[in-house]
């Protein structure tokens, strides 16, 4: 039979509230009150109140009840429910069993920004509009909005390598579970895609760049991508019709070797293996075709008083 899990957010029941806990997500700033699992004793009455922000109410154990807008509702285990700002609300543990309830109590606040994702900032807004105007109801904790509360806590408490980020991660997390606990779906927008043949080109020459001293050929930077040498050769005529494979692949190389001949004093031969070339006779002749000159008289132009 295994443990309840949330049993450990009772021995430092302030934890996560120590941390001083905003973010900004699109046009919102988001700062954390209130974060914590507490215990009502078996017929516990908080008797009605309202709060200017936001409070969300999760239920992992136990039982009782909540009025809303005048409606009573029973809570038991796997339930939430959402109080915004100004909503009256009462809340009552079973007579004969104690309930657990995890809460975030966060105050959001519109703070238009310039360039901001315009993506994220749909979403956010969407998001909270959302949340102003969720029903007046507890649902089941469809997408596990209540195991954030857990993770924020592991996290903080075993102090993880950065998490105070992944603390402020969950809490958007939590405000997004809880919208989708309510969302009867419809239709959503794709998100933005890439443009395949683009972003495998950009890796291709990424891929290029970094390996251009080696053996680079037309197969190997396609396995890499995972796909077929034919498909990538025809991703660089797509992407750049004048700019085949073997084109960029000397372009890179040769760039190499202009700033090594315009920073160092090192031989044309070392220059030349260095970059990726077989030799310094090859070398020559490509630099001479493609720059109208010789290594040397380039190195003479850039370097006029060699050291």
């Amino acid at each position: 039979m295994s443990l309840y899990p949330y049993e450990k957010m009772l021995e430092r029941q302030d934890l996560l509230e120590r941390l001083d806990i905003s973010m900004v997500w699109g046009h919102y700033e988001i700062r954390v009150m209130r974060f914590h699992l507490t215990s009502f004793p078996a017929g516990r009455v908080v008797d009605f109140h309202n709060h200017a922000e936001f409070e969300f109410h999760f239920i992992p154990r136990g039982k009782g009840k909540v009025i809303l807008d005048d409606q009573t509702h029973a809570l038991s285990e796997g339930m939430l429910y959402l109080t915004g700002p100004g909503v009256v609300h009462y809340q009552e543990a079973d007579a004969k069993e104690d309930m657990d309830e995890l809460c975030l109590h966060v105050d959001i606040v519109h703070k238009p920004r310039e360039h901001v994702d315009p993506w994220e900032a749909a979403e956010s807004e969407e998001t909270m509009e959302k949340l102003r105007t969720l029903p007046l109801t507890p649902v089941n904790d469809y997408h596990r909005a209540m195991h954030c509360f857990l993770e924020a806590y592991e996290a903080c408490d075993q102090k993880l390598l950065g998490y105070y980020t992944s603390i402020k991660q969950l809490v958007i997390s939590i405000l997004l579970k809880t919208v989708r606990a309510y969302d009867t779906g419809g239709n959503r927008p794709e998100a933005p895609v890439r443009d395949m043949s683009v972003y495998r080109y950009e890796y291709a020459v990424q891929y290029m760049e970094a390996n251009h001293p080696t053996v680079v050929t037309l197969e190997h930077v396609a396995e890499k991508l995972h796909i077929s040498s034919r498909q990538l050769q025809r991703i660089f005529y797509q992407v750049q019709p004048e700019m085949p494979f073997s084109r960029v692949l000397e372009d890179i190389r040769l760039r190499a070797v202009c700033r090594n001949l315009e920073e160092s004093n090192v031989s044309i031969e070392q220059i030349a293996l260095a970059s990726g070339f077989n030799n310094a006779n090859y070398l020559h002749a490509v630099f001479r075709k493609r720059l109208g000159m010789t290594p040397s008289a380039f190195r003479k132009m850039k370097q006029p008083i060699l050291k």
